[in-house]
């Protein structure tokens, strides 16, 4: 059986950069293959909680990100939103895994109603009908009836809904610490080894 090691990772308008981030480090050591999405929303997201500003340049966007995750192998290839015939738009070409990290409600309404207005969209229903891993990282609270109701109509639908909610029984020391718990979940469930021990071990 051959294993695929592509995967689309999105990020959305959301708070939770951290947590893009610190994925993207960590599939970038698992030698994964990432096609990279990011919405404008994200971009403006990134520059509040980092303090970093995405140049406007697709490749030079494209750079940071790979020199942000210390990519040294061209791992990490950035898609434009509106190039519908990149591989994760397509049922034949799509990577078999896909996370939207973090998930902003306005993304989670699109996906939910099967949208394809950009290509986060389109990559999201395109996991959906093929029944490939989607996950998602909704960044909300309160949370509306609305934003509950999507929720469960994905997860009905198999998608697997993963809020950022970090726990303490670990004693974290530090901001990274919590984002790693996360970050840990997530690539546990993709099937790639965590970065923190086993609960109990």
């Amino acid at each position: 059986m051959v294993i695929d090691n592509r995967i689309t990772v999105a990020l959305t308008g959301a708070s939770g950069s951290p947590y893009a981030l610190a994925l993207l480090k960590a599939l970038v050591r698992h030698k994964q293959h990432i096609w990279l999405l990011v919405s404008d929303a994200a971009r403006e997201v990134i520059r509040l909680e980092m303090g970093q500003t995405l140049p406007a340049n697709h490749e030079q966007t494209e750079h940071y990100f790979r020199h942000y995750c210390q990519d040294t192998t061209g791992a990490i290839r950035l898609l434009a939103n509106n190039d519908w015939s990149a591989p994760p738009a397509s049922g034949s070409g799509a990577p078999t895994r896909m996370v939207i990290c973090p998930c902003s409600m306005g993304t989670l309404a699109a996906v939910a109603c099967g949208l394809s207005n950009n290509l986060i969209e389109r990559a999201a229903d395109v996991a959906i009908k093929e029944q490939h891993q989607l996950i998602i990282l909704p960044r909300e609270m309160p949370l509306s009836p609305l934003h509950l109701e999507h929720m469960l109509k994905l997860a009905r639908l198999g998608v697997v809904v993963m809020p950022a909610s970090p726990a303490f029984y670990h004693q974290p020391q530090s901001v990274q610490d919590i984002v790693d718990f996360v970050v840990d979940r997530l690539l546990k469930h993709l099937g790639l080894a965590g970065i923190l021990p086993a609960w109990g071990v």
